[in-house]
């Protein structure tokens, strides 16, 4: 017994054919071996679930990884004649069959895999499974074996059919059978009586599993006396915990509450018949795992909500990188629905990648996904034909980080260079030698949105620059890219300069071009040789400062910033410098604001965090904000707002800011949103509280533009060709294909109010 003793030490060991056949060899002939309970406590609860004896037929009755446990026997003895045993030790099938050639010979011995059987479909009454499911069911092997065994017990199940598990019901068991057999069975959990007067260590359950005839959902039946169970405190625990979980899950999938479900869920009619179209439905659930793929992915169905049949394909499935994943766009109902509809397919299979994935390349996931997607395509898909497969890419050829740090208040916070799979022809024309360098501020809290993007140069370059720029690289929206994964050579960028007489970003220059709405002032100013108090909330790299800086010497520049540690990655990786006319605090920008609108005509001082030291910002009594931006991202975009931060678009901000404005000034926000529900909302808010609203919608980008006015006054819109030529006079730019570029965008800003 000692050696038998020695391979059950290890529960992987249990799912191994070679230890099984030494175990069986070392027990001997005739020496049974029971798994938990024996036969008299097991006799009366299990005939009562077992189907009903009649003279003329016997219950067809599997019994799984039979070992050579005398229960088949006692079964057999009891009347039930028609019983199959399985198992993969030849050597236990052997002994079992020479011990009962003569005394049973209805009973059938077979050598087979449970997790595989050679059966066809509904062919068995009853399955009876006395530790099977356990011993498959090694946490650090994982629940393949386990899936496959309860996958080939239903298909094997007769309807009607019972599947009878006798099990120490471990929460990792349980958390594998009741959601195998959630959808299309009735469910009920008993407890084994212990032989008296011994007290095992561990007590023996009775699950009894009966395949229904419908879909129907069913709450789990327990006779349990808990009362009589306390000697197994932990076992108990965790069976009443897993129990309740589980019967918690059905009541809501029952009031039809949104809850992931298992692709056998969806193939069992949990959402209805799969095979049709079902115009607006919406599923999520999980798809792979256990055994049938590589990994396990989240995933959302949607068929789309007008069948109108202008469809590129029947089924489509669309994969989200795990930097992705979160955004609006991908994660909530309304943005899906625009995927869906953008993505032309009747049928949208949205693949939400995760870290489970991680190292895994899109080939290999694709790979990984095609056998599963295709048992979700509308129709009985014998064509052959091929699911087109298309992801949210980013669009990069290689990287490398220049700095990886956390910030207090910003979280984790990111310096790339990163060199684009595709540059449109006006930046290549600008610069026509080699690979464009991008270096790019990205926080982790939200990686898929870029805070800022600067083009990288060698110095000797910038004497050299020419060529035609018409607009900005399509693909690229500083506020809208996302990381790649390939390296770039540290060495190609270590001495390069941001070059700052360039805007990466198509929005920067789309807030510019809104300069034209006050450009009469401006250059009343500008002649004046005085200056326009211009301020910037949200420094990002500093490069929209910068460079109105220098193109427009006129501007007085001040930038509020709350978090120093974003302050000192500008000027160590962005070059970004401060003069007399260019200034930073660090400071709430809300708060900052309020301060112009309560200095009034008196001298006033507004307290803020420079460098984090707590100092004073002195206003003159007549000062006013004359440009005001906003230009700060939403800590967290899954509300739908990307940028700005909720509190900047609220009322009591916007009546601040109408205040502190100057009776010519301008107020420019960066929406960006993919909900129109959300942008109407901004939009409204904005026209009740300004004179005049204005909007520049950029091609390709998610990025809004607002411009609103205080004034009563407003130039209009048959002068906005004069005004647009005002300010491209203003402008001292170094490549005038830029200022053609902010002065096409003048033509684009529409009238809101």
């Amino acid at each position: 017994m000692g050696k038998a003793d020695n391979i059950l030490q290890t529960l992987g060991d249990f799912t191994s054919k070679e230890n099984w056949d030494s175990f069986f060899t070392i027990r001997g002939h005739g020496d049974a071996f029971e798994w938990y309970a024996e036969w008299p406590q097991l006799k009366d609860p299990l005939i009562s679930h077992l189907p009903s004896l009649s003279k003329t037929t016997s219950p067809q009755i599997l019994v799984p990884g039979c070992g050579n446990s005398s229960l088949s026997e006692q079964l057999y003895d009891a009347g039930f004649r028609c019983i199959t045993n399985i198992d993969f030790s030849k050597v236990a099938i052997s002994d079992m069959l020479r011990r009962n050639v003569r005394e049973r010979p209805d009973m059938r011995w077979r050598v087979m895999d449970m997790t595989s059987m050679q059966f066809t479909n509904d062919t068995f009454e009853a399955v009876v499974d006395k530790g099977g499911l356990d011993a498959l069911m090694e946490p650090e092997v994982g629940s393949k074996l386990g899936s496959q065994y309860l996958s080939e017990v239903k298909r094997v199940l007769k309807p009607g059919g019972k599947f009878i598990c006798l099990t120490l019901a471990e929460s990792h068991v349980l958390g594998l059978l009741f959601p195998k057999f959630r959808f299309g069975w009735k469910m009920s959990i008993h407890v084994i009586p212990q032989k008296p007067p011994s007290k095992p260590n561990f007590q023996t359950f009775m699950v009894v599993v009966e395949k229904d005839e419908s879909t129907a959902l069913h709450q789990i039946e327990s006779s349990l006396n808990f009362s009589l169970l306390d000697s197994h405190g932990n076992q108990t625990r965790e069976l009443v915990k897993t129990l309740e979980n589980e019967n918690i899950i059905r009541q809501k999938c029952s009031s039809g509450a949104d809850l992931l479900l298992s692709l056998e869920d969806l193939q069992l009619g949990a959402k209805g018949d799969l095979q049709k179209l079902h115009q607006g439905r919406r599923i999520q659930f999980t798809l792979g795992g256990q055994g049938t793929s590589v990994f396990s992915y989240r995933a959302v169905l949607l068929d789309a909500r007008e069948q109108s049949g202008s469809f590129s394909y029947e089924c489509g499935v669309f994969i989200v990188p795990k930097t992705r994943a979160h955004e609006w766009l991908f994660s909530s109902e309304e943005g899906q629905w625009m995927v869906v509809e953008s993505s032309k397919a009747a049928r949208l299979i949205m693949i939400l990648l995760d870290e489970t994935q991680s190292g895994a390349n899109m080939d290999a996931i694709q790979k990984d996904l095609s056998p599963l997607v295709k048992q979700l395509a509308p129709g009985e898909n014998d064509s052959g034909s091929q699911i087109p497969f298309m992801t949210a890419s980013d669009g990069i050829k290689e990287r490398n980080c220049v700095f990886q740090g956390t910030s207090s208040l910003t979280g984790s916070i990111v310096v790339e260079d990163v060199i684009y799979e595709h540059v449109s022809n006006d930046a290549s024309r600008i610069f026509p030698t080699g690979d464009l360098i991008f270096r790019r501020l990205i926080f982790q809290r939200t990686e898929s949105l870029v805070q800022s993007e600067a083009l990288l140069t060698r110095e000797r370059l910038h004497e050299t620059v020419s060529g035609q720029m018409d607009r900005k690289r399509s693909h690229s929206s500083s506020k809208s890219k996302n990381k790649g994964k390939k390296r770039l050579n540290k060495e190609s960028s270590d001495q390069m300069k941001v070059y700052h007489c360039y805007l990466a970003s198509s929005y920067h220059l789309g807030i510019i071009s809104g300069f034209m709405l006050i450009s009469q002032y401006l250059e009343s100013v500008a002649s004046a040789r005085t200056t326009v108090n211009t301020v910037v909330i949200g420094l990002g790299a500093g490069l929209l400062p910068m460079f109105l800086r220098a193109c427009m010497c006129f501007l007085h520049i001040e930038v509020v910033e709350l978090d120093s540690t974003i302050l000192k990655l500008a000027r160590d990786y962005f070059d970004f410098t401060e003069d007399a006319d260019l200034t930073v605090h660090i400071a709430d920008g809300i708060q900052f604001v309020r301060e112009f609108r309560n200095s009034g005509a008196k001298d006033s001082s507004a307290i803020v965090l420079d460098n984090g030291n707590s100092s004073h910002v002195k206003h003159r009594g007549d000062t006013k904000i004359d440009i005001l931006i906003i230009d700060v991202d939403a800590t967290d975009s899954s509300s739908g707002m990307t940028c700005p931060a909720a509190d900047f678009v609220e009322e009591p901000f916007l009546l601040a800011v109408k205040d502190a404005l100057s009776e010519q000034g301008i107020f420019i926000v960066n929406l960006v949103t993919r909900s129109p529900t959300i942008n109407d909302m901004v939009v409204s808010r904005m026209k009740g509280v300004f004179n005049h609203l204005f909007s520049l919608q950029l091609e390709e980008e998610v990025n809004e533009v607002i411009f609103a006015l205080p004034s009563e006054f407003c130039i209009k819109e048959d002068l906005f060709n004069e005004s647009a030529l005002q300010l491209e006079k203003l402008l001292n730019l170094k490549h005038p294909e830029i200022r053609q570029s902010i002065v096409d965008a003048t033509k684009k800003i529409r009238c809101l109010k």
